[in-house]
């Protein structure tokens, strides 16, 4: 029910509100959300209360790297994955900004999540790379400065210094952040749509790249036990 209400705010935020309010529409579906779970008693602040107003990241707070070659060969694999990701993100950002993504852009993007993942490390946290809600959210907002991403980058690295915010976000419950996340996946995948309309069909060789990758992507849906048979 919360989860609907969210989508619902958001659309009618959307569609009938104009300018900045209509920008920020899904922060607003969230925030009507987050006050309906909050009435009804399911947001947990358990953690805020524990949590420090202030805490200094300290770099390989586990320890200095080590380097093995069994877990270096099988996240480089998973690097090639996320590579694979990121670069239908880009391209989804690339048609809806109206800056279609060449070889140069692409490679720039690749490295610069190859970098985030480096740094990432070095300050104790897991791989990182693009995130398809954003794109998501491009599309519904249709707010599309980079001075906007360079902003949310900076609120983002300050609720690391700062746990007890961090964990007042963090209390934000799944049914909320799923009503949103309707909207921004489904938003990602709309934008894959319009990209493969403008593909030339008349190639056996589009059909079949096409073909074999939602094939592929589909495996685990049709065949949930498939991974099962991987050695561990």
């Amino acid at each position: 029910m919360i989860a609907s209400v969210v989508l619902l705010a958001i659309l009618l935020i959307s569609k009938y509100l104009r300018a900045f309010v209509a920008n920020i529409s899904v922060l607003l579906g969230m925030v009507i959300g987050f006050v309906i779970a909050l009435a009804l008693g399911i947001v947990d602040f358990a953690g805020v209360a524990q949590a420090a107003w202030f805490a200094p990241v300290r770099p390989f707070a586990f320890g200095a790297p080590r380097f093995d070659p069994a877990a270096i060969a099988s996240l480089c694999l998973v690097m090639v994955v996320i590579m694979v990701k990121s670069l239908g993100m880009f391209l989804a950002l690339g048609d809806l900004t109206g800056r279609p993504v060449d070889h140069e852009r692409a490679t720039s993007g690749l490295r610069t999540d190859g970098l985030g993942t480096i740094v990432g490390g070095i300050f104790n946290t897991f791989p990182h790379s693009s995130f398809s809600q954003n794109i998501g959210l491009v599309g519904i907002t249709g707010v599309k400065s980079r001075w906007v991403v360079a902003v949310s980058g900076a609120i983002l690295m300050s609720l690391g210094l700062l746990p007890k915010l961090s964990n007042l976000i963090a209390s934000i419950p799944v049914v909320v952040l799923g009503g949103a996340g309707i909207a921004m996946f489904g938003m990602v995948a709309t934008t894959g749509v319009k990209i493969l309309a403008k593909v030339d069909y008349d190639s056996k060789n589009n059909l079949l790249i096409i073909a074999i990758s939602l094939g592929v992507g589909v495996i685990p849906l049709v065949a949930p036990t498939f991974f099962a048979h991987m050695p561990a």
